[in-house]
């Protein structure tokens, strides 16, 4: 009888990994140290507010092949992201008070750029080519190792008009970094998965209910309807080992002995599996993000999605009970007392939502002071595979090497990798069985 594959973490990762593994016939038990699903992609009651939230605005793209799978295997609602019909992207500069709509066409041939309604205004069609620097830093010739990872900053231009309305607010949503500091292989990876596989690809999507709703609520319940066990509450203090295996995981309540069939899948923060397995890789310094969120419904006619530039806030969400702002990289903004970002905040958006002067609604400010791993070359360089070096242990995580920043898509990514070590090996065990037996 197959063994028992234990997953760490019920964040997207480890469900992720937990739906994959039920997928392919595995028994699965899921650990939680909380009391509740989704990591950092969770939705939750906020008091303050007399709102649900989210723990932090999360954007989809309809290229996110691997989160929008997952939607499909869980079986979540067909509205559980929405998104215009095609690839546009609204913008606001507070300085000048302009406003355009970035729309790349349906196709990888790029001819959007040559249509000047389609573009950043006042920018040309040769503008766009600078991130072929990032495309050509990063590219490795056949048979050849390699090339010595780069900034952004060493393979492009972070200067100019198209950097300050476009490739800067992008990058650094995608890398939650500052751009030109950033790993040119990340931001490669972005591009190609992205406006490099033209407008389909690049179709903004939230889920507008709610994380919660969207990914965490069906994968446990298609989880249940798989038989596989869910346990909250239990935070892992040590790993057990014996030889190149686990063999027992220690509780807070308890310890759970392996037997010679079971696995592990760990899909908890970086800093937490640093600190658990003795010696392993992985990324030591994180950036922040601070969230705003404004108890008023906007205007009728407001986009979805709103870029902007110019200000503090840098991406502006119009749910149907709020407004709520996203600041990537805001490491520079956690000691500024909370009160004071809320004006400050508010008094963007109020502009931007034609309410200037409004007084300021009920609000909450999020900061997430550890929201994603840094994602600098020497960062990306500590980002450790799914296999380690233990026979029965796989890790998951958006931290991992997933190729990707650290996002949504990663950690899903992340999880189906980790399953398939495990479901993987048991098929070619029955195969290699029914050689034997032959």
């Amino acid at each position: 009888m197959a063994g028992t594959i234990h997953v760490l973490g019920a964040g997207l990762a480890g469900l992720s990994a937990a739906v994959q593994l039920t997928r392919g016939g595995r028994r699965v038990v899921v650990h939680e140290a909380a009391k509740q699903a989704g990591g950092r992609c969770r939705s939750y009651f906020d008091p303050a507010l007399g709102l649900t939230i989210d723990n932090g605005n999360h954007l989809l793209l309809s290229g996110n092949r691997d989160a929008l799978d997952f939607l499909k295997a869980v079986g979540a609602p067909a509205d559980a992201l929405t998104g215009p019909a095609e690839a546009a992207f609204p913008f606001a500069d507070l300085r000048t008070g302009e406003r355009w709509t970035l729309r790349p066409n349906a196709g990888r041939l790029p001819w959007w750029v040559l249509d000047a309604s389609r573009r950043v205004p006042g920018s040309r069609a040769r503008d766009y080519l600078a991130p072929l620097g990032i495309l050509r830093a990063t590219a490795r010739p056949p048979g050849r190792k390699a090339a010595s990872a780069a900034t952004i900053g060493e393979s492009m231009a972070c200067e100019g008009l198209l950097w300050d309305r476009l490739w800067r607010p992008v990058l650094l949503a995608a890398l939650n970094t500052e751009p030109r500091e950033s790993d040119a292989g990340l931001a490669a990876a972005i591009l190609r998965e992205t406006l490099g596989a033209g407008g389909r690809a690049c179709r903004p999507l939230v889920a507008v209910a709610g994380l919660s709703a969207a990914f965490v609520e069906p994968a446990l319940a298609f989880l249940a309807r798989a038989g596989a066990e869910i346990r909250f509450g239990r935070r892992l203090r040590a790993l057990s080992l014996a030889g190149e295996r686990v063999a027992a995981l220690d509780f807070s309540d308890g310890t759970e002995a392996l037997g010679p069939e079971d696995a592990v899948v760990m899909a908890l923060p970086a800093w937490v599996a640093a600190d658990l397995i003795p010696g392993l890789a992985a990324p030591q310094a994180h950036r922040s993000i601070v969230n705003a969120h404004f108890a008023v419904p906007p205007p009728p006619g407001s986009p979805l999605l709103l870029g902007v530039v110019g200000g503090l806030t840098e991406w502006l969400f119009s749910y149907p009970d709020r407004l709520s702002v996203t600041i990537s990289g805001a490491d520079r903004l956690l000691e500024t007392p909370r009160e004071e970002l809320a004006d400050r905040i508010w008094d963007e958006v109020a502009r931007l939502t034609g309410q200037a002067g409004a007084p300021l609604p009920r609000w909450q400010i999020v900061k997430e002071k550890r929201a994603t791993f840094a994602a600098t070359p020497l960062e990306a360089a500590r980002r450790p595979g799914a296999r380690t070096h233990l026979a029965n242990l796989a890790l998951a995580g958006d931290w991992t090497a997933t190729g990707l920043p650290a996002t949504i898509e990663g950690a899903i990514r992340s999880g189906a990798v980790a399953a398939a070590l495990f479901t993987q090996a048991r098929e070619t065990q029955a195969r290699e069985a029914q050689r034997g037996a032959a």
